[in-house]
Protein backbone atom coordinates (compact mmCIF):
# COMPACT_ATOMS: atom_id res chain seq x y z
CA UNK A 1 0.00 0.00 0.00
CA UNK A 2 1.04 3.44 -0.63
CA UNK A 3 -0.04 7.10 0.86
CA UNK A 4 -1.54 9.25 -1.83
CA UNK A 5 1.62 11.63 -1.58
CA UNK A 6 -0.14 14.19 -3.34
CA UNK A 7 -2.26 17.08 -0.84
CA UNK A 8 -4.00 19.71 -2.57
CA UNK A 9 -4.22 22.99 -1.17
CA UNK A 10 -8.26 23.54 -0.76
CA UNK A 11 -7.47 27.40 -2.10
CA UNK A 12 -6.57 25.65 -5.41
CA UNK A 13 -9.14 23.63 -5.76
CA UNK A 14 -12.19 25.75 -4.86
CA UNK A 15 -12.30 29.54 -4.37
CA UNK A 16 -12.12 30.12 -0.31
CA UNK A 17 -10.44 32.99 0.39
CA UNK A 18 -12.73 35.93 2.14
CA UNK A 19 -12.58 39.09 -0.30
CA UNK A 20 -11.45 42.69 1.36
CA UNK A 21 -14.54 44.49 -0.52
CA UNK A 22 -17.02 44.00 -2.05
CA UNK A 23 -16.05 46.10 -5.28
CA UNK A 24 -12.96 43.83 -5.41
CA UNK A 25 -13.01 40.42 -4.14
CA UNK A 26 -14.73 37.30 -4.76
CA UNK A 27 -13.46 34.30 -2.75
CA UNK A 28 -10.79 33.93 -4.87
CA UNK A 29 -8.55 30.68 -5.33
CA UNK A 30 -5.98 32.46 -3.67
CA UNK A 31 -5.10 35.09 -1.40
CA UNK A 32 -2.48 37.73 -2.28
CA UNK A 33 -0.12 39.08 -0.22
CA UNK A 34 1.79 41.95 -0.30
CA UNK A 35 3.76 42.68 -3.10
CA UNK A 36 2.99 39.42 -5.03
CA UNK A 37 1.09 41.33 -8.40
CA UNK A 38 4.66 41.35 -10.12
CA UNK A 39 4.81 39.18 -12.92
CA UNK A 40 6.52 36.45 -12.84
CA UNK A 41 8.86 35.83 -16.01
CA UNK A 42 9.93 32.44 -15.37
CA UNK A 43 6.34 30.88 -16.27
CA UNK A 44 5.67 30.47 -19.91
CA UNK A 45 3.14 31.57 -22.01
CA UNK A 46 -0.17 29.81 -21.11
CA UNK A 47 -2.59 27.41 -23.11
CA UNK A 48 -4.28 29.44 -26.03
CA UNK A 49 -7.52 31.08 -24.70
CA UNK A 50 -10.16 30.14 -27.42
CA UNK A 51 -11.51 34.04 -27.11
CA UNK A 52 -12.02 33.67 -31.09
CA UNK A 53 -15.16 31.35 -29.90
CA UNK A 54 -16.20 32.49 -26.84
CA UNK A 55 -18.27 36.19 -27.52
CA UNK A 56 -19.21 37.96 -24.05
CA UNK A 57 -21.21 35.85 -21.69
CA UNK A 58 -20.31 32.77 -23.47
CA UNK A 59 -19.48 31.58 -20.02
CA UNK A 60 -16.82 28.52 -20.22
CA UNK A 61 -17.83 27.00 -24.14
CA UNK A 62 -17.34 23.87 -22.36
CA UNK A 63 -20.92 21.96 -22.67
CA UNK A 64 -21.21 20.63 -18.83
CA UNK A 65 -21.98 16.88 -20.06
CA UNK A 66 -18.74 17.35 -22.47
CA UNK A 67 -16.32 14.17 -22.16
CA UNK A 68 -13.63 14.02 -19.63
CA UNK A 69 -10.21 13.60 -20.90
CA UNK A 70 -8.02 14.11 -17.65
CA UNK A 71 -5.07 12.08 -17.30
CA UNK A 72 -3.84 12.24 -13.79
CA UNK A 73 0.08 12.36 -13.29
CA UNK A 74 1.70 8.47 -13.12
CA UNK A 75 3.24 8.33 -9.29
CA UNK A 76 4.76 5.33 -10.43
CA UNK A 77 8.50 6.58 -8.58
CA UNK A 78 6.30 6.32 -5.24
CA UNK A 79 7.23 2.64 -5.22
CA UNK A 80 10.44 2.05 -3.42
CA UNK A 81 11.96 -1.79 -3.59
CA UNK A 82 12.36 -4.13 -1.21
CA UNK A 83 15.14 -5.97 -2.70
CA UNK A 84 18.49 -5.21 -2.20
CA UNK A 85 20.60 -5.55 -5.52
CA UNK A 86 22.29 -8.67 -3.93
CA UNK A 87 22.54 -12.02 -5.53
CA UNK A 88 20.77 -13.73 -2.63
CA UNK A 89 18.17 -16.81 -3.30
CA UNK A 90 16.23 -14.00 -0.56
CA UNK A 91 17.03 -10.95 -2.26
CA UNK A 92 15.86 -12.85 -5.34
CA UNK A 93 13.03 -13.87 -4.43
CA UNK A 94 12.42 -10.25 -2.96
CA UNK A 95 13.50 -8.89 -6.53
CA UNK A 96 11.06 -11.49 -7.98
CA UNK A 97 8.08 -9.86 -5.46
CA UNK A 98 8.55 -5.86 -6.34
CA UNK A 99 8.66 -7.07 -9.91
CA UNK A 100 4.92 -8.48 -9.52
CA UNK A 101 3.64 -6.05 -7.49
CA UNK A 102 4.59 -3.31 -9.53
CA UNK A 103 2.21 -5.10 -12.23
CA UNK A 104 -0.39 -5.27 -10.00
CA UNK A 105 0.18 -9.06 -9.79
CA UNK A 106 -0.77 -9.41 -6.14
CA UNK A 107 -1.26 -13.15 -6.65
CA UNK A 108 2.04 -13.37 -7.57
CA UNK A 109 4.02 -10.92 -5.44
CA UNK A 110 2.60 -12.48 -1.76
CA UNK A 111 3.33 -15.82 -3.69
CA UNK A 112 7.37 -14.73 -3.92
CA UNK A 113 7.12 -12.75 -0.50
CA UNK A 114 6.39 -15.42 1.40
CA UNK A 115 8.91 -17.48 -0.28
CA UNK A 116 11.37 -14.65 1.19
CA UNK A 117 10.15 -14.85 3.94
CA UNK A 118 10.96 -18.59 4.30
CA UNK A 119 14.37 -18.09 3.46
CA UNK A 120 15.00 -15.19 5.60
CA UNK A 121 12.64 -15.25 8.88
CA UNK A 122 14.21 -12.38 10.94
CA UNK A 123 14.65 -10.03 7.33
CA UNK A 124 12.35 -6.90 7.56
CA UNK A 125 11.43 -6.98 3.91
CA UNK A 126 9.35 -9.45 2.99
CA UNK A 127 7.12 -8.64 6.19
CA UNK A 128 6.83 -5.40 4.54
CA UNK A 129 5.89 -6.71 1.18
CA UNK A 130 3.31 -9.05 2.17
CA UNK A 131 1.47 -6.27 3.50
CA UNK A 132 1.71 -4.12 1.25
CA UNK A 133 0.51 -6.69 -0.77
CA UNK A 134 -2.49 -7.29 1.53
CA UNK A 135 -3.72 -4.11 1.75
CA UNK A 136 -3.42 -3.44 -2.17
CA UNK A 137 -5.76 -6.46 -2.57
CA UNK A 138 -8.32 -5.18 0.05
CA UNK A 139 -7.71 -1.74 -2.36
CA UNK A 140 -8.58 0.37 0.98
CA UNK A 141 -7.72 3.61 1.20
CA UNK A 142 -4.71 6.05 0.73
CA UNK A 143 -5.82 8.92 1.26
CA UNK A 144 -4.67 11.09 4.99
CA UNK A 145 -6.99 10.02 7.98
CA UNK A 146 -9.44 8.14 5.37
CA UNK A 147 -10.03 5.34 7.21
CA UNK A 148 -9.15 5.85 11.27
CA UNK A 149 -9.28 2.50 13.26
CA UNK A 150 -9.37 0.34 9.90
CA UNK A 151 -8.91 -3.18 11.53
CA UNK A 152 -6.53 -4.42 8.55
CA UNK A 153 -4.32 -1.21 8.99
CA UNK A 154 -4.42 -1.49 12.49
CA UNK A 155 -3.10 -5.06 11.96
CA UNK A 156 -0.36 -3.46 9.21
CA UNK A 157 0.96 -1.72 11.88
CA UNK A 158 1.43 -4.28 14.07
CA UNK A 159 3.25 -6.03 11.37
CA UNK A 160 5.10 -3.17 10.12
CA UNK A 161 6.76 -2.23 14.11
CA UNK A 162 7.91 -5.91 14.00
CA UNK A 163 9.74 -5.24 10.54
CA UNK A 164 11.29 -2.00 12.30
CA UNK A 165 11.96 -4.12 15.54
CA UNK A 166 14.14 -6.44 13.25
CA UNK A 167 15.76 -3.79 11.51
CA UNK A 168 15.38 -0.40 12.73
CA UNK A 169 17.61 1.07 9.73
CA UNK A 170 15.48 -0.68 6.93
CA UNK A 171 13.78 2.41 5.57
CA UNK A 172 10.79 0.67 3.60
CA UNK A 173 9.45 -0.48 6.70
CA UNK A 174 9.39 2.88 8.36
CA UNK A 175 8.44 4.39 5.13
CA UNK A 176 5.05 2.12 5.25
CA UNK A 177 4.25 2.27 9.12
CA UNK A 178 4.32 5.90 8.84
CA UNK A 179 1.90 5.86 5.42
CA UNK A 180 -0.34 3.66 7.36
CA UNK A 181 -0.01 5.81 10.25
CA UNK A 182 -1.20 8.76 7.65
CA UNK A 183 -4.35 6.74 6.56
CA UNK A 184 -5.02 6.14 10.26
CA UNK A 185 -4.75 9.28 10.84
CA UNK A 186 -2.34 9.16 13.63
CA UNK A 187 -0.20 12.32 12.41
CA UNK A 188 1.99 12.28 15.72
CA UNK A 189 3.04 8.68 15.00
CA UNK A 190 3.49 9.11 11.19
CA UNK A 191 5.62 12.24 11.25
CA UNK A 192 8.02 10.23 14.60
CA UNK A 193 8.44 7.31 12.30
CA UNK A 194 8.92 9.62 8.72
CA UNK A 195 11.33 11.80 10.66
CA UNK A 196 13.09 9.15 11.98
CA UNK A 197 13.51 7.09 8.35
CA UNK A 198 14.82 10.47 7.27
CA UNK A 199 17.75 10.42 9.88
CA UNK A 200 18.45 6.81 9.95
CA UNK A 201 17.95 5.43 6.16
CA UNK A 202 19.49 6.40 2.40
CA UNK A 203 18.19 9.43 0.82
CA UNK A 204 14.72 7.89 -1.45
CA UNK A 205 12.44 10.72 -2.87
CA UNK A 206 9.59 8.93 -1.54
CA UNK A 207 10.58 8.83 1.75
CA UNK A 208 11.20 12.73 1.76
CA UNK A 209 7.73 13.20 -0.14
CA UNK A 210 5.90 11.15 2.40
CA UNK A 211 7.64 13.15 5.41
CA UNK A 212 7.12 16.39 3.21
CA UNK A 213 3.24 15.43 3.30
CA UNK A 214 2.74 14.67 6.75
CA UNK A 215 4.20 17.38 8.11
CA UNK A 216 1.94 19.79 5.56
CA UNK A 217 -1.08 18.05 6.73
CA UNK A 218 -0.18 18.93 10.17
CA UNK A 219 0.78 22.61 9.29
CA UNK A 220 4.23 22.34 9.51
CA UNK A 221 4.50 24.45 6.16
CA UNK A 222 7.89 25.52 5.51
CA UNK A 223 9.27 22.38 6.55
CA UNK A 224 7.41 19.94 4.56
CA UNK A 225 7.85 22.38 1.78
CA UNK A 226 11.71 22.28 2.45
CA UNK A 227 11.31 18.20 2.50
CA UNK A 228 8.78 18.44 -0.66
CA UNK A 229 11.80 20.51 -2.88
CA UNK A 230 14.30 17.73 -1.85
CA UNK A 231 12.10 14.87 -3.27
CA UNK A 232 11.36 17.39 -6.49
CA UNK A 233 15.10 17.94 -6.51
CA UNK A 234 15.45 13.56 -6.44
CA UNK A 235 13.16 12.76 -8.85
CA UNK A 236 12.88 15.92 -11.25
CA UNK A 237 10.85 13.60 -13.99
CA UNK A 238 7.97 13.24 -11.35
CA UNK A 239 5.26 15.70 -12.06
CA UNK A 240 3.46 14.53 -8.83
CA UNK A 241 6.71 15.39 -6.72
CA UNK A 242 6.66 18.99 -8.69
CA UNK A 243 2.69 19.21 -7.91
CA UNK A 244 3.65 18.14 -4.10
CA UNK A 245 6.51 20.71 -4.07
CA UNK A 246 3.93 23.77 -5.54
CA UNK A 247 1.01 22.83 -3.01
CA UNK A 248 3.43 23.55 0.05
CA UNK A 249 4.43 26.56 -1.56
CA UNK A 250 1.50 28.00 -2.47
CA UNK A 251 0.89 27.23 1.56
CA UNK A 252 3.84 29.19 2.72
CA UNK A 253 2.69 31.87 1.00
CA UNK A 254 5.13 31.71 -1.87
CA UNK A 255 3.07 32.08 -4.87
CA UNK A 256 5.71 32.67 -7.59
CA UNK A 257 7.93 29.60 -6.87
CA UNK A 258 4.90 27.59 -6.54
CA UNK A 259 3.72 28.98 -10.09
CA UNK A 260 7.09 27.46 -11.40
CA UNK A 261 6.96 24.48 -9.49
CA UNK A 262 3.31 23.85 -11.32
CA UNK A 263 4.53 24.80 -14.27
CA UNK A 264 7.44 22.36 -14.26
CA UNK A 265 4.74 19.73 -12.96
CA UNK A 266 2.01 20.72 -16.26
CA UNK A 267 5.38 20.20 -18.46
CA UNK A 268 5.47 16.53 -17.59
CA UNK A 269 2.20 15.88 -17.15
CA UNK A 270 0.09 18.61 -19.54
CA UNK A 271 -3.00 16.69 -19.96
CA UNK A 272 -3.90 16.84 -15.98
CA UNK A 273 -6.69 18.58 -15.46
CA UNK A 274 -5.66 19.46 -11.33
CA UNK A 275 -1.96 20.24 -12.25
CA UNK A 276 -3.90 22.66 -15.17
CA UNK A 277 -5.59 24.30 -12.47
CA UNK A 278 -3.48 24.77 -9.88
CA UNK A 279 -0.67 26.21 -12.15
CA UNK A 280 -3.63 28.79 -12.96
CA UNK A 281 -4.70 29.47 -9.22
CA UNK A 282 -0.79 30.65 -8.52
CA UNK A 283 -1.07 32.85 -11.69
CA UNK A 284 -3.94 34.34 -10.39
CA UNK A 285 -2.18 35.32 -7.24
CA UNK A 286 1.05 36.70 -9.13
CA UNK A 287 -1.19 38.77 -10.99
CA UNK A 288 -0.88 36.96 -14.50
CA UNK A 289 -4.92 36.67 -15.44
CA UNK A 290 -4.11 35.96 -19.22
CA UNK A 291 -2.17 33.06 -18.25
CA UNK A 292 -4.50 31.70 -15.62
CA UNK A 293 -7.29 31.93 -17.95
CA UNK A 294 -5.63 29.77 -20.48
CA UNK A 295 -4.81 26.82 -17.84
CA UNK A 296 -7.88 27.05 -16.05
CA UNK A 297 -9.77 27.16 -19.47
CA UNK A 298 -7.47 23.63 -20.14
CA UNK A 299 -8.64 22.44 -16.80
CA UNK A 300 -12.31 22.78 -17.39
CA UNK A 301 -11.72 21.39 -21.23
CA UNK A 302 -10.10 18.31 -19.78
CA UNK A 303 -12.30 17.65 -16.85
CA UNK A 304 -15.72 19.38 -17.65
CA UNK A 305 -17.94 17.86 -14.28
CA UNK A 306 -15.60 19.37 -12.03
CA UNK A 307 -17.45 22.60 -10.31
CA UNK A 308 -14.72 24.03 -8.76
CA UNK A 309 -12.29 24.21 -11.85
CA UNK A 310 -15.38 25.87 -13.73
CA UNK A 311 -15.83 28.42 -10.07
CA UNK A 312 -12.02 28.99 -10.38
CA UNK A 313 -12.23 30.11 -14.49
CA UNK A 314 -15.31 32.15 -13.82
CA UNK A 315 -13.39 33.61 -10.63
CA UNK A 316 -10.38 34.76 -13.40
CA UNK A 317 -12.71 35.86 -15.89
CA UNK A 318 -14.11 38.30 -13.31
CA UNK A 319 -10.66 39.37 -12.99
CA UNK A 320 -10.50 39.93 -16.00
CA UNK A 321 -13.23 42.26 -16.41
CA UNK A 322 -15.93 40.01 -17.90
CA UNK A 323 -18.26 40.14 -15.43
CA UNK A 324 -21.67 38.71 -17.44
CA UNK A 325 -19.07 36.26 -18.73
CA UNK A 326 -18.17 34.67 -14.74
CA UNK A 327 -21.05 34.71 -13.63
CA UNK A 328 -22.33 32.58 -16.75
CA UNK A 329 -19.78 30.26 -15.53
CA UNK A 330 -20.46 30.46 -11.75
CA UNK A 331 -24.17 29.09 -13.16
CA UNK A 332 -22.09 26.20 -14.81
CA UNK A 333 -20.27 24.97 -11.71
CA UNK A 334 -23.51 25.27 -9.99
CA UNK A 335 -25.82 22.98 -11.83
CA UNK A 336 -22.81 20.96 -11.22
CA UNK A 337 -22.91 21.37 -8.00
CA UNK A 338 -25.15 23.33 -6.42
CA UNK A 339 -23.68 23.10 -2.82
CA UNK A 340 -20.52 24.37 -3.96
CA UNK A 341 -20.49 27.28 -1.57
CA UNK A 342 -17.22 29.26 -2.97
CA UNK A 343 -19.46 29.42 -6.23
CA UNK A 344 -22.46 31.09 -4.40
CA UNK A 345 -20.09 33.65 -2.88
CA UNK A 346 -18.45 34.33 -6.31
CA UNK A 347 -21.51 34.97 -7.72
CA UNK A 348 -23.24 37.21 -5.44
CA UNK A 349 -20.07 39.10 -5.57
CA UNK A 350 -20.11 39.35 -9.35
CA UNK A 351 -23.54 40.23 -8.86
CA UNK A 352 -22.77 43.22 -6.73
CA UNK A 353 -20.32 44.48 -8.66
CA UNK A 354 -23.08 44.99 -11.34
CA UNK A 355 -25.02 46.56 -8.71
CA UNK A 356 -27.92 43.73 -8.07
CA UNK A 357 -27.85 44.03 -5.11
CA UNK A 358 -30.99 41.39 -4.53
CA UNK A 359 -29.11 39.06 -6.33
CA UNK A 360 -26.25 38.99 -4.64
CA UNK A 361 -27.90 38.85 -1.59
CA UNK A 362 -29.89 35.97 -2.97
CA UNK A 363 -26.99 34.09 -3.99
CA UNK A 364 -25.20 34.81 -0.32
CA UNK A 365 -28.49 33.19 1.43
CA UNK A 366 -27.87 30.33 -0.72
CA UNK A 367 -24.56 29.99 0.69
CA UNK A 368 -25.29 30.86 4.37
CA UNK A 369 -28.33 28.12 4.01
CA UNK A 370 -25.56 25.66 2.82
CA UNK A 371 -22.72 26.75 5.27
CA UNK A 372 -24.28 28.90 8.21
CA UNK A 373 -20.67 28.70 10.01
CA UNK A 374 -18.66 29.92 7.20
CA UNK A 375 -17.09 32.82 7.72
CA UNK A 376 -16.87 33.99 4.50
CA UNK A 377 -20.33 34.34 3.44
CA UNK A 378 -21.20 36.28 7.42
CA UNK A 379 -17.96 38.81 5.93
CA UNK A 380 -19.75 38.97 2.64
CA UNK A 381 -23.01 39.63 3.56
CA UNK A 382 -21.60 42.68 5.88
CA UNK A 383 -19.53 44.24 2.68
CA UNK A 384 -22.32 44.18 0.41
CA UNK A 385 -24.23 45.93 3.45
CA UNK A 386 -21.72 48.30 3.65
CA UNK A 387 -21.41 48.45 -0.48
CA UNK A 388 -25.45 49.23 -0.36
CA UNK A 389 -25.29 52.24 2.29
CA UNK A 390 -22.57 54.28 0.45
CA UNK A 391 -24.12 53.54 -2.85
CA UNK A 392 -27.12 54.48 -1.39
CA UNK A 393 -29.62 51.93 -1.98
CA UNK A 394 -30.43 48.46 -1.01
CA UNK A 395 -32.13 45.81 -2.90
CA UNK A 396 -32.15 42.80 0.09
CA UNK A 397 -35.48 40.96 -0.34
CA UNK A 398 -37.77 40.62 2.42
CA UNK A 399 -38.84 37.92 4.27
Amino acid sequence: MRIATLLIFTALTSACTPSSSVGSGQTSPTSSPAGSAAPNPLVTAPLPIPTSVLPASAGSGVPLDAPVTDEPANDANSFVPLARGANTPLDQALAEGDAAYRKGEFVGAQKAYEKAAGLGPKDPAPIVGLVRTRLSVQKLPVDIAAAPKHPALEAAVVDLEKAVRLDGKFVPARLELGRTFLVLGRMDEALAVLRKATDVGPDIAELHSAFGVALLASGNIEPAARELQIAAGMDANSAVRFQNMGTALFAAGKPAEAAQAFERAAAIAPKDARIQNQLGGALLLVGEVDRALGHLQSAVGRDPKRATYRSNLGYAWDQKGDIDRAIVIYREALALDERLVSAWINLGTSYAKQRKFREAHEAYDKALALDPTDPRVKAVNLELEAFERSAGQSDKPTP
